[in-house]
């Protein structure tokens, strides 16, 4: 009943915002917004565990793994996908995992400058190549992302024509606001203490060996059967398959695509490393490198070996073999 209450609540109130037309746009905004971080707070603080990641940088994958991961280890119908808590309903052995991008929350907290709201949980932080993640979030905005939250991230209205390279490079929701997410975290995870940074591509290239590191951080130790079942029903061609089906039917459009005929409009849409290549002349993919390699952290390992290290002064993660900045994929 309390579950019910709250989500009445959430709609109404978000609801009742936007229909607040008498205020300015950006007090409305910060209404919602602020309704969102509360929302986010009351889950981290009850959560076991959090996975950190920017958008489309492979969360949505390392969910459906980790649901088929905890079905197979608690008997949990295969229908569901891990939410917050709903896996830890159905068997209080299964943790309560808080999946967030760290946006309204630090808004609604206050801590832009400090990660100190994630002090005491466990954390899992997922990064990919920023390049990879402009991109991905360029098709998002243009095919998934719904007007309201467009609106709501200060992206550029719904119908607005902006080529895929000037999305990219723009303030505030390209690689110059994907680079500044990254760095924030690069400073903050040496005061993390229980910590697990995934990056996607070792994910990518070593799936059982990463997701092992992934499952017994968070409920280990895994078994052998448990993690091969969860990196095979993760698998791009079955999670592309599964969302076409509609599988997760619980899980409201998290899995869903927006037009079945169009394969931009999927959640899962290519999956490659090192795609971002393939959308840009050599121009524009030198002044894209070009900024990767002069504003982003080292601490992650998204810079050529032979690029200049422009943030070297800046405090590095610190390592372990739970890390994978120390050169080791499977830790």
């Amino acid at each position: 009943m309390q579950k019910l209450l709250r989500r009445i609540w959430k709609t109404v109130s978000r609801r009742t915002v936007r229909l607040l037309f008498f205020l300015p746009d950006e007090k409305r905004r910060s209404l919602e917004r602020g309704l969102r971080g509360k929302e986010e707070l009351r889950k981290l603080q009850a959560a076991d565990a959090v996975v950190v990641s920017h958008p489309k940088s492979g969360r949505t994958w390392l969910r459906v793994m980790l649901s088929r991961y905890f079905q197979l280890r608690y008997g949990i119908p295969e229908r569901y996908m891990l939410g917050f808590d709903n896996f830890h309903e159905l068997d209080e052995r299964a943790p309560r995992i808080f999946f967030t991008h760290d946006t309204y929350l630090r808004e609604y907290t206050g801590n832009r400058d400090s990660k100190c709201d994630f002090f005491g949980k466990k954390l899992v932080l997922l990064v990919r190549k920023p390049q990879d993640v402009a991109v991905s979030q360029f098709f998002q905005w243009k095919y998934r992302t719904r007007p309201i939250k467009k609106w709501l991230r200060e992206y550029p209205a719904h119908g607005t024509e902006i080529s895929l390279f000037d999305f990219v490079m723009t303030e505030g929701i390209g690689l110059p606001a994907i680079v500044d997410y990254m760095n924030r975290w690069a400073d903050a995870l040496p005061d993390v203490e229980n910590r697990l940074v995934v990056r996607y591509e070792d994910l990518r290239a070593n799936p059982e060996a990463e997701f092992r590191r992934v499952a017994d951080f968070l409920d280990g130790p895994a078994e052998d059967a448990q993690v091969k079942g969860a990196v095979e029903f993760g698998s791009v061609s079955n999670t592309r398959a599964m969302e076409a089906k509609r599988s997760f039917w619980l899980s409201g459009s998290r899995l869903t695509p927006r037009d079945r005929k169009n394969p931009d409009s999927y959640k899962v849409r290519r999956a490659k490393v090192g795609g971002y290549r393939d959308y840009f002349d050599d121009d524009q993919l030198a002044r894209i490198d070009d900024f990767v390699r002069s504003k982003l952290s080292p601490a992650f390992r998204y810079q050529d070996a032979s690029a200049p290290r422009a943030r070297a002064a800046r405090a590095e993660p610190a390592r372990s073999s739970e890390d994978p900045a120390d050169g080791t994929a499977s830790g």
